[in-house]
This record gives C-alpha cells, sequence and structure tokens, in this order.
C-alpha cells in the first residue's frame, strides 16, 4: 500500500497534494493518537483548523 501512494505522489498529478500528520487527544482515556491523510495542497491550513 504505501509504495502505491508514493508513486502516485512522485507523478505529475501527484504534485498537489501533501501529506498531513495530526495529534489528537482522546476525550475518554487523554491518550494522543495520530490522524493522518493525504490531501490537496490548498486544503493543509483548513486540515489543521479543525478540531
Amino acid at each position: 500500500m504505501a509504495k502505491k501512494v508514493v508513486a502516485t505522489l512522485k507523478s505529475a498529478d501527484g504534485k498537489g497534494y501533501t501529506k498531513v500528520i495530526k495529534t489528537v487527544k482522546s476525550e475518554k482515556t487523554g491518550a494522543y493518537t495520530f490522524k493522518e491523510d493525504i490531501i490537496p495542497s490548498e486544503n493543509v491550513k483548513e486540515f489543521f483548523a479543525k478540531k
């Protein structure tokens, strides 16, 4: 799966995308988890602004 994502991002169409990782704290347990996604470069600020 990872090889497919890397190959897609290296193509001409994939240059407009960014892989983002955000830490999210669970309200139940207080533990931190990571939310990982590949989104268009224009939406990076919106991704981190959401809670």
